[in-house]
């Protein structure tokens, strides 16, 4: 796919995001999305750059990445109920940037990819993810799940870093492949970040009342 591709799926997600930016009822990781969008599609934007002038943009895909993790670690944080698990999910958010940016500057370097924290973020997300599922199962009455925002946020966040763990946690191995498989593997990422993308857009929309057909 163009390298482009991605920039398009942010700016739709984004526009979708606007709704709930504007509606005081929503709760403050939702209007926070369109500023994380926004800023996702700068970064992604100068990474394409970067990589249309043959110059690394690793180093900015791993201090963005950290980032990333740190916004979605904070959506979790809101959407999950029992506090327990709250304060579990915050000392994540307090620690994990720590721990990333330990590894970028002193250890695996800023400019080679961070797969050991990426690693540990994809983990962490899943982990939190799946917990989210458990307390939907344990609610006693019956909700809408296709109107539920952290519904779709959190089957999104689920499914691409399930899904992409491998890849990105062998990233720095795969560079030997032959380019074909390489190829592969990036459609495969594309086409998780299409349903990824997808999936914030539906978050955003699924509220939206339509107004039903007079017969």
């Amino acid at each position: 796919m163009p390298l482009y591709f991605n920039i398009i799926l942010i700016g739709i997600a984004l526009l979708a995001s606007l709704t709930a930016y504007f509606r005081h009822d929503s709760d403050i990781y939702l209007r926070l999305f369109p500023i994380f969008l926004l800023l996702s599609a700068i970064a992604t934007s100068i990474g394409v750059w970067l990589n249309s002038q043959n110059k690394n943009n690793t180093s900015l895909y791993n201090l963005w990445s950290v980032v990333e993790f740190c916004f979605y670690f904070f959506c979790l944080y809101r959407i999950i109920r029992k506090t327990l698990a709250k304060k579990i999910v915050f000392a994540i958010l307090c620690v994990y940037p720590i721990i990333a940016y330990s590894n970028i500057f002193l250890i695996q370097k800023l400019t080679i990819f961070h797969s050991m924290t990426f690693s540990l973020g994809c983990l962490l997300v899943v982990g939190i993810g799946i917990y989210y599922f458990l307390e939907l199962f344990q609610i006693s009455h019956s909700i809408n799940l296709s109107r539920q925002p952290a519904f779709w946020i959190c089957s999104g966040l689920l499914f691409f870093y399930a899904c992409s763990f491998p890849i990105f946690g062998l990233a720095n191995f795969l560079r030997s492949l032959p380019h074909v498989i390489r190829t592969n593997l990036g459609t495969i990422i594309d086409l998780l970040n299409v349903f990824l993308y997808s999936s914030f857009t539906i978050a955003f929309l699924c509220r939206l009342r339509t107004r039903k057909s007079m017969s």
